[in-house]
């Protein structure tokens, strides 16, 4: 009957025998205060990380966006003018719009009366430009990406070390003189994974949205060029 009291009794536990141990009691310990137990050699290049992650994602996702916007309208309007002969009002529209895809087809009409293999060779070569442009900084992402999980990896096997050499000096084996060192191979590995999971999902987030404007700029170099062939047809 005592047994089943103390057992029903909130923070009460029993011996083997029946006898009454002490509660267990629930530690708080703030995320600042365990980032700072990862060691500040091992924190800091991982906190740097994350700043240029988060830099190189944003900058790079409205960069990206700004030059996905064209007017629903542009290749009709690109096909009017050439179609018209007014070359122009084209380079105008095409200035004005100031998007990879426009610089692309401003430097094709700026060839039109050349051979037509020529124009698509220009069109090209700035399509290849403005691919560069829009893929700047992404590998430092992908570095990240690949650096914080190995950087962690590091901030564990120093941890163990210490908690080796903590254990030799102590001559035992007791939680308190390796509960140091067991936290900082486990936090540094945490923070670590999380770091570079994050710039991978960014990192493959942005290389997919390049591939739309790639395939939105090759559509309409396409269809540039099918634009100067009608009147040859």
């Amino acid at each position: 009957m005592l047994n089943f009291l103390l057992q029903a009794t909130p923070g009460l536990t029993t011996g083997p025998e029946g006898d009454v141990t002490e509660p267990i009691q629930e530690v708080e310990v703030s995320i600042l205060q365990l980032l700072l137990e990862g060691g500040w050699y091992i924190m800091l290049p991982l906190a740097l990380m994350s700043l240029i992650a988060m830099f190189v994602f944003f900058e790079r996702l409205m960069a990206i966006q700004k030059a996905s916007k064209v007017a629903p309208d542009f290749m009709d309007k690109i096909k009017d003018y050439v179609s018209s002969g007014n070359f122009d009002s084209a380079r105008n529209l095409c200035q004005g719009s100031a998007t990879p895809m426009a610089r692309m087809l401003d430097k094709g009409i700026s060839r039109i009366g050349k051979d037509l293999k020529d124009i698509s060779v220009a069109i090209e070569n700035i399509g290849k430009l403005e691919i560069y442009n829009l893929e700047k900084n992404l590998s430092s992402l992908a570095t990240v990406a690949g650096a914080a999980p190995m950087v962690g990896f590091l901030g564990t096997v120093i941890g163990m070390v210490n908690v080796f050499l903590d254990m030799e000096q102590a001559g035992t084996v007791r939680v308190e003189d390796i509960s140091s060192g067991t936290k900082q191979a486990m936090i540094t590995t945490i923070v670590g994974l999380i770091v570079g999971i994050l710039a991978y999902m960014a990192y493959n987030h942005l290389v997919s949205k390049v591939s739309k404007v790639v395939h939105k700029m090759e559509a309409s170099s396409i269809e540039f060029i099918d634009i100067l062939e009608e009147p040859a047809r």
